[in-house]
């Protein structure tokens, strides 16, 4: 894996290394319910498992586990969310995927473009065969994402996870290196 973070500017982000400094504005950011809400992570999250959250994203390029953007509009700074490899499995070319966006860019397509960047970086960069996401049923817009960059729907399993008090059934998305056709939800 290159050791150089693979900043990206795209037609309206910036996807740059997520810093200590980006806390508090990504408290902010995860105590909106609305980006919580399909998530494992916790409703309301304290400050400090909200600083937690951003020191973990913040090495996980420099050891070589995943890699972690912040989402900045190109023009103005401002932090519109995060994307990111949660985990890269050397072995298998593997990386999963996980992102969030505040409510106000919603439906303007910019994590379709975020997804965009990563799934060339993941598969160029980080010479990954595999990408692979998880939603919860009714997050139909995450859906949309995925499928929108090549991700099929391979599947439900059935209460494979465990968080906010219950089980979850989480809907798989893939992605290989030679997907060159996008999938439609079955």
């Amino acid at each position: 894996m290159d050791n150089d973070f693979p900043s990206m500017i795209t037609e309206n982000l910036h996807l740059r290394a997520v810093t200590p400094d980006d806390a508090e504005l990504y408290h902010r950011l995860l105590s909106v319910p609305e980006v919580t809400r399909f998530t494992d992570i916790p409703d309301s999250p304290t400050q400090k498992r909200s600083e937690r959250f951003v020191s973990w994203m913040s090495r996980l390029h420099q050891k070589g586990h995943g890699c972690a953007w912040v989402l900045e509009d190109k023009q103005t700074q401002v932090l519109m969310g995060a994307i990111r490899i949660n985990e890269i499995h050397k072995k298998e070319k593997l990386g999963v995927l996980g992102y969030e966006l505040h409510p106000q860019f919603w439906g303007k397509g910019l994590m379709s473009e975020a997804l965009a960047a990563v799934v060339t970086c993941g598969h160029e960069h980080f010479s990954l065969n595999r990408l692979e996401a998880w939603t919860l049923p009714g997050n139909d817009a995450s859906d949309r994402v995925l499928l929108k960059n090549g991700f099929c729907y391979e599947g439900t399993l059935r209460q494979k996870a465990f968080f906010k008090g219950s089980y979850q059934d989480l809907r798989m998305f893939g992605r290989i290196a030679s997907d060159m056709t996008k999938k439609t939800l079955k």
